[in-house]
């Protein structure tokens, strides 16, 4: 497909999308945030695929925020719309169905932060900044950020951090539990593709489950969690990945799996 403001790329068992409008450290309007729906679709329809990278183009910017040129003008109804549109595009981000790896490789925010932690986990170069600072132009995170940033952090750090409309380094994020690991700059999408290729080695029905299991188990209570995981597990039994999986550990060779 064509498309004006990402990038979708395909690396074997990898999808690569990026975000890409460098000349406006790759902000998100409303065209993007369609281009985004668009490129995740166009991956989940490539079955092998397994684990997608989320990045931005150029060396400066993962995503440096909304478009403020685009949002300064909105009256009430149309910000409603954008902010639907926005948490919308990043549950599409969150409810992928294979895993999502953010490697945030500049400035991370706003939304673009929101989107990294919509990603299953973050990888960040050493000149990665994320922040929320929506406060300082007289808003708040429009696009999950003031629900999702709580749940990963913690709920005093996160109004710490959405209040005050700081911005931290990647050391920073990697210490409050944003970012998973911190690398160079130029080594960053090579170590995102090393662990997507270490998770597509695995079996690809084990790993959907295990990410659909934790995603939606996380908000339950313990023993309904648990009741889900045990559900999931059976299920896990009904597939020929189990079955080479395990014969493959008896036999003490490597797995071939086919994902079904």
């Amino acid at each position: 497909m064509d498309y004006k403001n990402v990038l979708v790329s395909f690396e074997g068992v990898v999808g690569i999308l990026a975000v890409n409008r460098p000349r406006a450290l790759n902000s998100l309007n409303t065209e993007t945030l369609k281009d985004i729906q668009a490129g995740i679709e166009e991956v989940k329809d490539h079955p092998e695929v397994r684990a997608l990278i989320v990045t931005g183009s150029g060396e400066k910017a993962f995503v440096a925020g909304a478009d403020i040129e685009e949002m300064k003008g909105m009256n009430s109804i149309e910000a409603l719309n954008f902010s639907r549109l926005g948490n919308l595009t990043l549950k599409m981000i969150q409810d992928f169905d294979r895993p999502v790896i953010a490697a945030v490789n500049g400035y991370a925010l706003g939304g673009g932060t929101e989107i990294a932690i919509a990603c299953d986990f973050v990888y960040a170069s050493e000149n990665a900044r994320f922040g929320f600072p929506e406060v300082t132009l007289g808003v708040f995170p429009g696009f999950g950020g003031t629900q999702r940033l709580p749940r990963l952090i913690g709920k005093g750090r996160a109004k710490e951090m959405i209040l005050t409309g700081k911005v931290i380094t990647a050391q920073e994020a990697y210490q409050m539990g944003i970012v998973n690991r911190v690398f160079p700059q130029a080594s960053l999408m090579e170590e995102a593709k090393k662990v997507a290729l270490q998770i597509a080695a695995n079996g690809a029905v084990g790993v959907r489950l295990a990410k659909r299991v934790m995603d939606e188990g996380f908000n339950m209570n313990l023993t309904e969690a648990c009741s889900l995981e045990s559900y999931a597990f059976g299920l896990g039994f009904a597939t020929e990945d189990q079955k080479e999986g395990m014969t493959a550990f008896l036999e003490k060779r490597k797995p071939n799996f086919k994902g079904r």
